[in-house]
This record gives structure tokens, C-alpha cells and sequence, in this order.
């Protein structure tokens, strides 16, 4: 038996569909609607005519770009496609970091927590806001705790004074359900004042003070000169040996003895 041809399931299929779902945003001949709403800084914002609009992206060498679909009409701006993605990924991954980089850390205690294990859970709490992160401390109920709600909020009131000086209370501590929460956010760092920048000099002034007269010096007295004629004076020169042995101490001669007198005993 002959088979007929085979029906084609693609007729009347727009080709462009399966491109417009890989696309965010409807660009260029795929928005087919009557008339848009033009905003952006190459043209003048107003409602325009699909093809008008068309025809002036392509002016501009740039796209059509539909921003917001669901608008009467759809709101469209004239803009480079590839940059305006560039840029959208940009700023989602730099949110997305920040989100990231702050966190909200949690600390549980309970009405019977004791010194011991305030305080290493006060030190804990110091860290996470240092590092700027929000803090999330609860007391947690159980049974017939329940009854001792004070205890709960002197321990928040507590932890709040202990960290004071890193960390803000953002409200006073509620209740919701069995527990006790108050949220602590990290203070932020003051900036240190700036330093007064100093006064350029003045190349004018600068330039006066170089080529201001300077005082004169007193004149020096002259040497005096040797007569005419006469012989010119030599110095004596010393002069002085490396091994010459050190001169003897200068000794005083003594009177020599006076001879004895023979006619001392006559």
C-alpha cells in the first residue's frame, strides 16, 4: 500500500520560536506588535510605531529592545543587546556576592543558660558582626518554660548591652511562637576624618622670593703683605719617624761633691 506524504507539523509554526524562548527579552523583528513606547536616552520617550521604531534602531545601529511586555503598549528602548546583557549579569553577580557576603548567623539560648556559655556565645556573636553579618539570637522554650518569659528577655537585654559596641539592637526582642528573637546588625565603621589638604604654593610668590635682593656681606680684612724686598717666610717643617724610639726623660745634672779640706783638721 502507497503511504501519502508525510504531514508537516511545522506549518504555520513561527520559525523564530524556539530562539524567542532562549531569549529574555523580544528584540528587533520579533516584537510584532502595532505600536511601542519608546524610553532611553537616544530617543525622544514617546509612543511610536513598531516599524518607525524599528527603522530608528537601525539608524543608530543599535536594538530594539522590549523592556516591559505586559505594559500598553509594551515599553521598548533603543540599546546595544549584547551590552545591555553585559551589564544586567554584572549587576545580578555583584547583588548576588553582597547577598552572600552578608549572612544572618543564629545563637540559641534557653532561660537556664548559664555564664560559661554566654559569654562563648557572646564571643561567637562579636565575630559574625565584625565580619558584617546581622545576628539572629533567640531563647527558646520548652514545656513550662514557656511561663518564664522575663528571663528570656534579660538574656536578649543582656547580649545587647555585651555588644554594644559592635552591633545595634534593630528592635526590642518579640515573641513568635516558643521563642524569643531579637536581631542584632553590625555597626557601621566611623570614617576617619580627612586630612586638610595643604595650600598649593604660589609659583608667582614662589618665584618673587627667589629673585629678592639678597643683603650684602661685610667685606673680610685683607692679609697683610710682606715689605717689598724682603725674603719670604719659610715655615719649619716637622718631621716625624714611624719607629724612632721615644726620647729619655730630661734629667737635672747634679752639683758635682766639693773636694774634702785637708786643713779642716789642723
Amino acid at each position: 500500500m502507497q503511504q501519502g506524504p508525510r504531514p508537516n507539523f511545522n506549518r504555520g509554526r513561527n520559525p523564530n520560536f524556539r530562539r524567542e524562548q532562549q531569549q529574555e527579552h523580544r528584540t528587533n523583528r520579533m516584537i510584532r506588535v502595532p505600536e511601542v513606547r519608546l524610553v532611553g536616552d537616544n530617543v525622544e520617550p514617546g509612543v511610536y510605531r513598531t516599524e518607525e521604531a524599528l527603522r530608528m534602531a537601525e539608524d543608530l545601529a543599535l536594538d530594539l529592545v522590549e523592556i516591559s511586555p505586559n505594559a500598553a503598549p509594551p515599553v521598548c528602548r533603543i540599546i546595544d543587546y549584547n551590552k545591555f546583557l553585559y551589564e544586567k549579569k554584572k549587576k545580578e553577580k555583584e547583588m548576588k556576592a553582597n547577598a552572600h557576603k552578608s549572612e544572618v548567623k543564629e545563637i540559641r539560648f534557653t532561660p537556664n543558660t548559664d555564664d560559661h556559655d554566654f559569654d562563648f556565645k557572646a564571643k561567637h556573636a562579636e565575630k559574625f558582626l565584625k565580619e558584617g553579618n546581622k545576628v539572629k539570637t533567640y531563647v527558646q522554650f520548652k514545656g513550662r518554660a514557656i511561663m518564664f518569659k522575663e528571663r528570656g528577655e534579660l538574656i536578649l537585654l543582656k547580649f545587647a548591652e555585651r555588644l554594644s559596641e559592635v552591633g545595634a539592637l534593630e528592635g526590642m526582642p518579640t515573641m513568635e511562637g516558643k521563642r524569643m528573637i531579637a536581631i542584632f546588625a553590625p555597626k557601621s565603621a566611623k570614617k576617619k576624618p580627612a586630612k586638610e589638604p595643604k595650600e598649593p604654593r604660589d609659583p608667582a610668590a614662589a618665584g618673587a622670593a627667589d629673585q629678592a635682593p639678597r643683603e650684602p656681606r661685610e667685606p673680610r680684612e685683607p692679609r697683610p703683605q710682606p715689605p717689598a724686598g724682603a725674603p719670604p717666610v719659610r715655615r719649619p717643617i716637622e718631621i716625624k719617624y714611624a719607629n724612632r724610639p721615644p726620647a729619655a726623660p730630661a734629667t737635672q745634672d747634679k752639683p758635682a761633691d766639693k773636694p774634702a779640706d785637708n786643713n779642716s783638721g789642723n
